[in-house]
């Protein structure tokens, strides 16, 4: 019997599957440099403007770290052909999006207890801004490589990405609707991506960020 801890190698040894896994591996890379920043400076700005949606987009950038990080050592040795990795690395980011869900439900309901209000701030919206055009093209991306290699852990990490780009124009939604009054809009797009969050985590336990 084949051993089923390693992909088939005729498939794994093509030299376009090698390159989508060297691609996969430096766009997570390149992903983690950025997301260090975004995250340092949205939880300051966050706090700074009492923006629950601002920092929930910060914490969210350190699970996105985490995905990344994880992806990085799915694609690194002797785990480059390995089944057993790609299970594990799928499993590792699905429970990532489950860090992220509980903390945005209690920071709203924290924030709305003490009745704090998110009010501008230039930093936050510049980064934000600088996300949202970002972050789909890198989310694209790792879910298209995700696909051809057949790695829900990869295409999980995109879909993160592109959690991060809704994050960041539903900050900005909230920011700019809270001048008018429309201050629930922030801590609702933050419950939003709670249940968006919980629910990508099952589809990626499952396998099946890869195939959506």
């Amino acid at each position: 019997m084949p051993d089923q801890r390693t992909l088939v190698r005729p498939a794994a040894q093509e030299a376009g599957w090698l390159r989508d896994a060297r691609r996969a591996r430096l766009l997570s890379v390149a992903t983690l440099g950025w997301l260090g920043v975004e995250s340092a400076l949205g939880l300051w700005t966050g706090y700074q403007a009492h923006s629950v949606a601002l920092l929930s987009w910060g914490l969210a950038a350190l699970v996105e770290a985490l995905a990344s990080l994880i992806v990085i050592w799915r694609f690194t040795g002797a785990r480059l052909y390995s089944a057993r990795a790609e299970r594990t690395a799928t499993r590792a980011v699905a429970v990532s999006f489950w860090l992220l869900a509980p903390y945005l439900v209690a920071h709203v309901a924290h924030d709305l207890s003490q009745g704090y209000r998110a009010a501008p701030s230039a930093l936050g919206i510049a980064v934000t801004t600088i996300s949202l055009v970002s972050m789909p093209l890198l989310g694209v991306a790792k879910r298209r490589v995700g696909a051809r290699l057949r790695s829900a852990a990869t295409a999980g990490e995109g879909t993160q990405n592109l959690l991060c780009a809704v994050t960041a124009a539903g900050v900005l939604l909230g920011l700019a609707l809270n001048t008018i009054g429309w201050w629930w809009v922030d801590p609702a797009v933050a419950l939003m991506l709670a249940a968006v969050a919980g629910h990508e985590g099952v589809k990626a336990w499952r396998g099946q960020s890869c195939c959506h």
